[in-house]
């Protein structure tokens, strides 16, 4: 599933070379690498298609202080949740998009700045 936000855009790929791939025609299609962030379970797998694609992990910036700082007390699953709806997405959505990666997929994110 695709999804397409106001200012938001994912989808859903079965490996890190399609993330890869993907980041690459999203930044050909007017995203900037800051403004573009994979997801995955692994957090390895994660760090290591982030380092690879050299695109943003959602940290800080995107979840505040606060949700940041809740994270370290979150289950892995609760955690991505939360990064996805700081995102953008509904808690339906961050919902849906947790149970594909729990079968090893991976998600790419696109997100516009609300300006």
């Amino acid at each position: 599933m695709d999804s397409i936000n106001a200012q938001s855009y994912a989808t859903v790929l079965e490996n890190g070379v399609q993330a890869i791939e993907e980041v690459k025609r999203l930044g050909s299609s007017g995203y900037s690498k800051s403004e573009i962030y994979v997801i995955s379970h692994d957090v390895d797998r994660e760090g290591r298609i982030v380092d690879a694609a050299k695109i943003n992990e959602v940290g800080l910036h995107e979840e505040g202080l606060f949700g940041a700082i809740a994270n370290l007390f979150r289950s892995r699953g609760e955690a991505l949740r939360s990064k996805i709806t700081s995102l953008g997405f509904s808690g339906a959505e961050a919902a849906f998009y947790e149970k594909e990666l729990d079968s090893g997929k991976v998600l790419v994110i696109a997100k516009k700045p609300l300006f």
